[in-house]
């Protein structure tokens, strides 16, 4: 029996159990995980700078650095221009809206060049509230955790072709944020 840490309880029920305790005690060990590393939850200029970058070297419209706490926190954020005609996202998305979610609990990156090309993966509340058809996203992994993602999103479909290309961009801003981030727990 895994047993979630003190306040995870809902009050008036002593024990959780199955799939729910799983899930507090691995949303345990990523708030952990983080504050050891000394990962800043508020946003950065610096991961602002990286989520930007991803975003225009991919050619998409919104680009992430995504950390798991409470909420999905955008430590790291890129928009479409306040005057495009396009939705402004928040810093904080709730835990279980968009494909980020998946990429933390499968630990691999997630590459939907059609997000309706994918029946599981076509319904979503970010699909349906920003009109996002194409999503490529990497998970933040610091031993064996899976503490965030880094992602783009965009209302346009991509073409097959070009999903590997994408891939390895995200995974290269994905490599640039670790790199960050455990220099700066050595230090």
């Amino acid at each position: 029996m895994i047993v979630p840490p003190p306040g995870a309880v809902h009050p008036g029920h002593d024990t959780v159990s199955g799939e729910h305790a799983i899930a507090l005690a691995e949303q345990a060990q990523r708030i952990e995980q983080i504050h050891r590393l000394g990962i800043p939850t508020q946003a950065t200029q610096y991961f602002d700078h990286l989520a930007t970058d991803m975003a225009q070297r991919t050619g998409f419209l919104y680009g992430m650095v995504n950390l798991f706490l409470e909420d999905q926190t955008f430590i790291g954020l890129h928009n479409p221009p306040a005057d495009s005609g396009y939705l402004i996202v928040d810093r904080t998305m709730n835990r279980n809206h968009g494909w980020c979610p998946e990429v933390v609990d499968r630990k691999r990156a997630l590459p939907l060049h059609n997000v309706h090309a994918y029946h599981r993966f076509s319904s979503n509340y970010v699909v349906d509230a920003v009109g996002i058809q194409s999503y490529f996203g990497a998970p933040l992994i610091h031993d064996g955790i899976a503490v965030g993602t880094v992602c783009v999103i965009d209302p346009d479909p991509r073409p097959l072709d070009e999903a590997l290309r994408l891939r390895d961009i995200v995974l290269d801003t994905r490599d640039t944020a670790m790199q960050v981030i455990t220099n700066h727990a050595a230090r």
